[in-house]
């Protein structure tokens, strides 16, 4: 599932500037699951807008609505009316969402309230990890439902590289080598024959496996 992180409301202020009616427009999909752009964080954001504007002594209406699923005009039933009176619209969706949102009013301004951080799972609740880059050329057939795209620092597709340690890679000690793993995991599947299979050299940036954790769950996990 997509994962997003909050903008900071200084970034939103901007974004926003001198429109005097807002509408933040949420969306009840990935962003609400991980707990950045569901109806709960658009009410949050709202208020924190409001007392923003009330110091700086701003005169600007901030609403909000939560569509089930921003990704797709189905759900965009009873928006129009509130989209009519609005002068600008946050998008708390992710980067499809908005994009459709833009489509879909032309004529108003959208900014993104949220950034699109990676394809991941639950961990804990605030806390995220990426396991997919969504590359459009899925081996995990190959490499025993492990992702050397996303796990391993080099985007190897075809086994370590020479700086794999007792399962740990050169990045760093504490990240795990994804080829050492994809291959104990395989031997324990007896189809390790996987690995004679050679896949093409492929293109690939800023790969170090990400996570997540949102604003508010910091000290739950610190170590």
């Amino acid at each position: 599932m997509v994962k997003a992180t909050r903008k900071s409301l200084e970034e939103i202020v901007e974004s926003v500037g001198s429109f005097s009616r807002v509408l933040n427009v949420g969306c009840g999909g990935c962003v609400s699951v991980c707990l950045a752009g569901g109806q709960q964080e658009v009410t949050e954001l709202n208020a924190e807008l409001r007392v923003h504007f009330k110091r700086k002594k701003e005169f600007k209406t901030v609403e909000g609505f939560t569509v089930e699923r921003q990704c797709n005009l189905q759900f965009y039933l009873g928006l129009d009316e509130l989209v009519e009176s609005a002068d600008c619209l946050l998008s708390m969706a992710c980067g499809a969402g908005t994009q459709l949102l833009a489509e879909r009013y032309p004529d108003k301004p959208v900014f993104p309230a949220v950034d699109t951080v990676f394809i991941g799972i639950d961990r804990a609740p605030g806390w995220y990890e990426e396991k997919c880059r969504a590359c459009g050329e899925c081996v995990l057939a190959y490499t025993g439902g492990i992702c050397p795209v996303t796990r391993c620092a080099k985007g190897l597709f075809n086994g370590p590289c020479g700086g794999t340690n007792e399962g740990k890679c050169e990045v760093g000690r504490e990240i795990p080598c994804a080829w050492y793993d994809i291959y104990v995991r395989l031997k324990e599947q007896n189809r390790l024959e996987c690995l004679l299979s050679i896949k093409p050299r492929m293109q690939w940036k800023n790969q170090s496996q990400r996570t997540l954790i949102q604003r508010g769950f910091e000290k739950r996990y610190a170590k």
